[in-house]
């Protein structure tokens, strides 16, 4: 094991290449590492900034053959502004009541992933997730996480939740890190046409930070080529990890 800053490395790893699920036509390979050891959240801090993501209790980031199309991007908390827009979306979602939550999976949550998935991802490398999957997506960590729910008493979404909650319209599985949060992943009811959630979670994150003095929000990764990952560049001003390290969006390319 490797040791630097006090932390204690665990083995690094390379997957086999696989078809790319972003660019046709190409093959991708992560390099990983289990989020394990004395201080796995000063670890899952330090490799997060140096681009990786987490899934689970691993620590993952592309390594592909002749091919560095994906960027880590996270948006300068302090600098950001929402546009016109934005302030838009913000008030068209402002009945919509934020709760973090341990990592605990629930029916609900998962009964909202499915309807999601099934609408907007049926032939993506989550379509056939079970309930079984879901729980050790959320609840299998070393790290500082949350779900946060997004709860609206909508006519879009109707039914009751269960204690008589308003309905659960969307939800992100967050980290905590010293510098930023990091959005794992986030869903949401795909009836509510109108709200633009996915775009609304990441403000709702920026402006979360704020509150909490923390400078970042993590987006994952950014890819010039791929139009499902063309809205990260709306949130300005950002930043690009490039080979230099950290770079603002606008000079790192």
């Amino acid at each position: 094991m490797n040791e630097r800053a006090g932390i204690r490395y665990p083995q690094f790893y390379i997957t086999t290449a696989q078809p790319c699920p972003y660019l046709p036509g190409r093959y991708e390979k992560k390099v990983f590492t289990h989020l394990l050891g004395e201080d796995p959240v000063a670890l899952n801090d330090l490799l997060t900034e140096a681009g990786f993501r987490r899934s689970q209790n691993i620590a993952y980031r592309p390594a592909c053959d002749g091919c560095d199309a994906c960027v880590s991007v996270r948006v300068i908390v302090d600098e950001f502004a929402p546009s016109r827009n934005f302030r838009k979306l913000l008030n068209r979602n402002a009945d919509i009541t934020a709760t973090p939550r341990p990592a605990r999976a629930t029916q609900e949550q998962f009964a909202l992933l499915r309807t999601y998935l099934d609408a907007r991802h049926p032939d993506g490398g989550m379509a056939d997730m079970t309930a079984m999957d879901y729980t050790s997506m959320i609840e299998d960590t070393t790290i500082e996480t949350d779900v946060i729910e997004y709860r609206v008493a909508d006519p879009e979404t109707p039914a009751a939740g269960p204690d008589g909650k308003p309905p659960l319209i969307a939800a992100a599985l967050t980290d905590r890190l010293h510098d930023g949060l990091s959005m794992v992943y986030s869903f949401y009811s795909p009836a509510a046409t109108t709200r633009s959630l996915g775009s609304w979670m990441v403000l709702e994150h920026i402006e979360r930070a704020r509150q909490m003095g923390l400078p970042y929000v993590y987006l994952g990764y950014w890819i010039a080529d791929c139009r499902k990952m063309a809205y990260k560049t709306r949130f300005q001003p950002l930043e690009a990890l490039t080979r230099d390290g950290w770079r603002r969006y606008e000079d790192a390319f």
